[in-house]
């Protein structure tokens, strides 16, 4: 059987996704992409292949895509991360959706058309306002680890107000905050309410209802429900959401 190969090389993790001759996800690898993407792009690529248990010689085509797309010196061509993104997440959602994907070191909000293609995309990497950078430096001034943050409710009564986006800025006020004696678990629904409203306005910059979430964030619960609240309509977290880019280069090298 043939076997078409995505490889995304993020900032923070490298994922590969393996599809048969029928476009479904035959086995998958996510690895952190350290300093050099193209050794975690291959390793990514040969522990899916050794997962599938299948040799290289059935992989018909690869496609490179994501921040490190041109580290992938195997791969037959490099596609970027929102054409990627928006093929992964139509195989998901099956029609038009306004994709938000949220990564350690940037957030992009696409526009999704009928067919799968990019009708309009926004992105921030020039700011960590957002990332997964910038909830991992506010969990520690909070003195929590990310899965604790992630556990907080967003909408309870007492949430903090955090004004600050700017990553140097927001830490000194979430500990200004700290040492007024507030809550912490009321700054972190402070600070995941900041965040949400912030993406936020990026994706209704491209789109409107339905919404669909991916990206590593997307694991974190309590930005999820903060997203949730800051949009209208519904917003669905994929399946697999760090996956979404390397599923859909894959299917992109399938044709």
């Amino acid at each position: 059987m043939p076997y078409y190969a995505g490889v995304d090389v993020g900032s923070i993790a490298t994922k590969c996704v393996v599809v048969n001759d029928d476009g479904r996800a035959a086995a998958s690898a996510v690895l952190p992409t350290g300093v050099a993407g193209a050794k975690a792009a291959r390793e990514a690529f040969e522990q899916t292949l050794a997962d599938l248990g299948a040799d290289v010689d059935r992989v018909v085509a690869v496609v490179g895509t994501g921040y490190g797309r041109a580290r992938v010196p195997f791969a037959d061509r490099a596609v970027t991360e929102i054409m990627c993104h928006a093929r992964g997440a139509f195989e998901h959602v099956g029609g038009g959706v306004t994709l938000v994907d949220v990564g350690g070191q940037d957030v992009k909000a696409v526009r999704v058309d009928e067919r799968g293609g990019v009708a309009e995309f926004a992105m921030n990497d020039r700011c960590a306002a957002g990332t997964g950078r910038f909830l991992e430096i506010m969990a520690r001034a909070l003195e929590m680890d990310l899965a604790e943050l992630a556990e907080i409710d967003p909408g309870r009564a007492d949430a903090a107000k955090v004004n600050n986006m700017c990553t140097v800025f927001a830490e000194s006020e979430v500990v200004g905050l700290l040492h007024e004696g507030v809550d912490p678990a009321a700054i972190g629904a402070g600070v995941l309410g900041a965040v949400a409203d912030r993406v936020a306005s990026l994706a209704r910059r491209v789109g409107g209802a339905p919404f669909a979430l991916s990206g590593g964030v997307a694991l974190n619960r309590g930005f999820a429900r903060a997203l949730s609240s800051a949009l209208p309509g519904r917003v669905e977290v994929l399946p697999e959401p760090q996956l979404v880019g390397a599923l859909g280069a894959a299917l992109l090298a399938r044709g």
